[in-house]
């Protein structure tokens, strides 16, 4: 089996249009494809505010497929650590043989997710949306801005979080990686004053309130990927104009329509992302309306990476282990 390491990963892997367009595709086949794509496999480790995920998925017709593990230790921040980590394993669909091991530490499930947030940002939010907000100061809310303003002309930053050290942080790092302004702003002020916004916070009570909203926003919710965890009061989905989600089988037990106050009905206006990236059905239709898309992370998402990845680092001869 070859192991690659994060560094080799970070040196050929990046977030980028090629990036993006895989999860684009990734989502495409959830909608045109048979993909056998089992719920989510979830460990709490509550004495340190952690968790565990495993997912994974095969799609039809693909060499490979990879089983990812996750992990979200949301105290890391008081020891200077990332808190997301992880592994990919990527494995022959003719053979079951152990192909690969991409020690990345987190570092492609930081790239799919926000590869998937600008998917949403493309077909749901308006053309000529300039302000992005961000509520969170950590690794996805920067790659999440970062992808957005490679699908939009985002001219203005907004960012909302708790600690007052990690803003200036945040306000620094952004503005040299976009050439951006970024302003620090309640959460309210977030939402009032931005085109799209995007939530990525562990949160387990609501942080965006309904009567916030206005004509034209887009919402997308990525932080809420477990089940008590929610980051939108619940009517705010029934406010949407156009309700959006990754996969409807997981979001009966995670991410924001989990919380809705009637779920079978906000499950049946929900539009499944694929199903919009492959031309079924229509994304964002006006500048006015309210959209709202909710991801919880796919299993697609990270064979479709870990697949894309394997091959650009064999392409470029990347330096690996054999074991």
């Amino acid at each position: 089996m070859i192991l690659f390491t994060e560094e080799e990963i970070r040196k050929h892997v990046g977030l980028n249009t090629e990036t993006i367009q895989v999860v684009e595709d990734a989502f495409t086949s959830l909608a045109t494809k048979r993909v056998e794509m089992p719920p989510i496999m979830r460990i709490d480790i509550p004495a340190y505010n952690g968790e565990v995920d495993v997912k994974s998925a095969y799609v039809e017709g693909l060499d490979y497929f990879a089983i990812k593990v996750s992990t979200g230790f949301f105290d890391n921040f008081k020891l200077g650590l990332p808190s997301g980590n992880g592994l990919m394993m990527l494995f022959h669909s003719q053979t079951g043989k152990p192909e690969a091991l991409l020690l990345d530490n987190g570092y492609l499930t930081d790239i799919r997710t926000a590869a998937a947030g600008a998917v949403a940002a493309k077909h749901l939010s308006r053309q000529d949306a300039r302000t992005a907000g961000v509520i969170g100061t950590g690794s996805q809310a920067r790659y999440q801005i970062e992808a957005i303003s490679r699908v939009r002309p985002i001219e203005r930053v907004l960012v909302s979080g708790r600690d007052e050290g990690r803003i200036e942080q945040y306000m620094k790092d952004i503005e040299s990686v976009l050439g951006v302004k970024v302003e620090a702003a309640s959460a309210e002020d977030v939402v009032r004053s931005s085109d799209i916004v995007v939530t990525t916070t562990p949160a387990t009570t609501p942080i965006i309130k309904e009567e916030w909203l206005h004509s034209g926003l887009h919402i997308t919710a990525m932080g809420s990927d477990a089940e008590g965890k929610q980051e939108l009061e619940a009517g705010i989905l029934e406010k949407a104009d156009l309700l959006v989600c990754d996969v409807k089988s997981q979001s009966r037990k995670l991410g924001e329509i989990h919380h809705a106050l009637d779920q079978e009905q906000m499950l049946a206006k929900a539009v499944e992302i694929g199903e919009i990236t492959s031309g079924r059905s229509k994304g964002r239709l006006n500048n006015e309306q309210i959209t709202v898309c909710d991801l919880t992370g796919t299993g697609v998402q990270d064979t479709a990476i870990a697949i894309y990845t394997y091959n650009i680092l064999k392409e470029k001869k990347a330096r690996a282990s054999i074991t």
